[in-house]
Formats: C-alpha cells, sequence, structure tokens
C-alpha cells in the first residue's frame, strides 16, 4: 500500500472514533471508503450517523481541504441521499482530539441549525 492511502486510512478511523466517543452513535470507517457507489458517485467516507455523510481530511496544509472538502461532501451528500453533510479536517501540529475540526459551508450548517431547532 502506498503511504499516502496508509495515512489516509488512519485518520479515517481516528476520526470514526473520536466521533464515535463523542456521540455515543456506532460510527465506523466504511469499507471501501472513498470508492464510488453502484450509481457512481462517492457516499462518504464514515458511517453511523443517520442521514449524515462524513468526509475526512489529512493535509500538511489544511487550508486546501478546508476550501475544497465542503464542497466535494456536498455531491457525496447528494450521491447517498442524505440530510446532512460535514467535513472533518485534521489539523497538522496539534495534538489530541483538538486537532480535528468540522468545516461547514454557510447553506450545511444551516440545514443542520434548522433541523436542531425543529426539535
Amino acid at each position: 500500500m502506498n503511504k499516502q492511502k496508509n495515512k489516509g486510512d488512519a485518520a479515517e478511523r481516528e476520526a470514526a472514533k473520536l466521533l464515535a466517543e463523542a456521540t455515543g452513535l456506532p460510527v465506523r470507517r466504511k469499507l471501501g471508503a472513498g470508492r464510488t457507489n453502484a450509481a457512481g458517485g462517492d457516499t462518504g467516507d464514515l458511517e453511523g450517523i443517520p442521514k449524515t455523510v462524513i468526509q475526512i481530511a489529512s493535509y500538511s496544509n489544511p487550508n486546501v481541504p478546508c476550501l475544497k472538502k465542503p464542497r466535494e461532501v456536498e455531491l457525496q451528500r447528494k450521491n447517498a441521499k442524505a440530510r446532512f453533510a460535514a467535513s472533518l479536517i485534521r489539523w497538522p501540529r496539534i495534538q489530541g482530539p483538538d486537532k480535528w475540526r468540522v468545516v461547514l459551508t454557510i447553506p450545511q450548517f444551516a440545514k443542520l441549525l434548522m433541523a436542531a431547532l425543529k426539535k
């Protein structure tokens, strides 16, 4: 396996563990994460959060995925026919769970917020 794939796989497992601990939900890395589904579209990296697609990114320069991943995860949300989408970005040179940030576009955040306010 190549070094970048191993790094990405490890980041996905780490993020899944942190989300599972934080939410109590059975969050896990999807088998074949990043691969296209039967309809030909990627549907995210993690599963276990209802109606939600999660995309993971771990780059040496986090500015790149902060701009790019929220747009990509929106396409994945549509592919999965999910209601919500979020990107988790691992920040380099920060230790512990604080190295992760959830990045959303304004429409993604608004959809999540409005759903929370309806409860």
